[in-house]
C-alpha cells in the first residue's frame, strides 16, 4: 500500500473501497458511476470498481479517475476469482457493495465471497441495494459483523425487519435498535424524511441512537443514495486509518466509527442536496450534486478544527 511522499508523516492512501456492479449496468450504470466518483468529491486518493465485463466499458466511458477491474464473469466459478478478488482488497481501506449489484445468482455469489473475504481482512463495509437483498434473504451473512453498516431505504427496510422477524406493533422509532441487536452488532442507518442511525453495543447490551435531520434539498435525486453509499465508505476508510493509529493516538473503541462515519456521512450528503437544490431547483439531477461534495463538508466540518477547515 503507498503512502505519502516527502519528510512528514506517513499516511496510506485512502483507496477507500471497492464496488460490485451487476452485468446490466448498461441499462442504468449510474449507481456505480455515482458511488465511486463520490469516494474520490469525499477525498480519498483512488476509488476501485469492481464489475462485470458488461458493465466496464459504460463505467470507464464515465471517467478516467475510476480504477475499474472487469473480473467479475458469469462464466468463470467464484473460486477461479476468489485469489484475484482477495489480492484486491487487501489494497482497500473499506468496501461498498450494493448499488447495481443486481439479484442475478451469479453476482450474488460474488457478492457473498466479497463479503466473506472483507470479514476476513477486518475491513470496513458498507451494504446497500441488493445487497440488503441478498441480508434479508440470509441476515447470518453479516451476523455479529460490528464493522458493516446497512443503508435500507423506506422499502428495504420494512422488508429487513420482516426478515428479522420483528413484530409490526413495535413502535417505529424502536425498530432500527432492535434491527442492530438481532443482527448482534450491526449499524443501521435508516434513510428517510429523517436519518436514524443506530447500533446495538455486545458488550454493553444496549443501542446508541442518533437521528440527522437538518436540513437537505426539496428534491431528492434517483441516485442520491449511491452518493451516501461512497460517502460513507470514505468516512470508514477514514475511520479504519484512525483505528490503525494513523492519525495519533487511538481513544475511540472500533464499535463506534460506522455509527460516527455514518452521520458524518449524512450531514455531508443532506448539505449536498441542499446546496445543490439552491443552485438547479427542480432541475437538478444526481450528477449535479456530485460537485457539491466537498463545498458540503467545509460547511459541515469546517469550525470543527482549524487544521481541518483549511484542507
Amino acid at each position: 500500500m503507498s503512502s505519502s511522499g516527502g519528510g512528514g508523516a506517513h499516511f496510506e492512501k485512502a483507496r477507500a473501497w471497492n464496488r460490485m456492479n451487476n452485468t446490466h449496468a448498461s441499462n442504468y450504470s449510474g449507481a456505480p458511476f455515482f458511488a465511486a466518483m463520490s469516494v474520490l468529491r469525499m477525498g480519498a486518493d483512488l476509488s476501485h470498481v469492481i464489475c462485470s465485463p458488461t458493465a466496464s466499458g459504460s463505467i470507464k466511458s464515465y471517467s478516467p479517475d475510476l480504477i475499474v477491474h472487469p473480473i467479475l464473469r458469469e462464466d468463470k466459478p467464484t473460486s477461479d476469482v476468489r485469489e484475484e478478488l482477495k489480492g484486491l482488497l487487501q489494497r482497500l481501506h473499506a468496501l461498498v457493495i450494493g448499488p447495481g449489484l443486481g439479484r442475478e445468482g451469479y453476482m450474488q455469489e460474488y457478492a457473498r465471497l466479497a463479503i466473506d473475504l472483507a470479514k476476513n481482512q477486518d475491513m470496513y463495509l458498507v451494504l446497500d441495494a441488493d445487497a440488503l437483498w441478498m441480508v434479508q434473504k440470509d441476515p447470518s451473512i453479516i451476523h455479529g459483523y460490528t464493522k458493516a453498516v446497512l443503508t435500507p431505504n423506506i422499502s428495504e427496510f420494512k422488508r429487513l425487519a420482516n426478515s428479522l422477524g420483528i413484530p409490526s406493533d413495535v413502535p417505529s422509532e424502536s425498530i432500527a435498535p432492535l434491527m442492530s441487536r438481532r443482527l448482534n452488532g450491526v449499524t443501521i442507518l435508516q434513510k428517510g424524511q429523517h436519518d436514524l442511525i443506530t447500533v446495538h453495543v455486545p458488550e454493553k447490551q444496549a443501542e446508541e441512537t442518533f437521528i440527522v435531520d437538518i436540513e437537505g434539498g426539496l428534491k431528492r435525486c434517483g441516485g442520491q443514495g449511491d452518493i451516501l453509499s461512497g460517502i460513507t465508505g470514505t468516512m470508514l476508510a477514514w475511520g479504519k486509518n484512525y483505528e490503525l493509529g494513523v492519525y495519533g493516538e487511538v481513544k475511540l473503541p472500533p464499535t463506534y466509527i460506522p455509527l460516527l462515519a455514518s452521520i458524518g456521512a449524512c450531514l455531508v450528503t443532506r448539505t449536498t442536496s441542499r446546496r445543490g437544490f439552491k443552485c438547479l431547483g427542480r432541475a437538478l439531477v444526481t450528477e449535479d450534486l456530485l460537485s457539491e461534495i466537498g463545498h458540503a463538508f467545509c460547511d459541515v466540518f469546517e469550525g470543527q478544527d482549524d487544521q481541518l477547515a483549511n484542507l
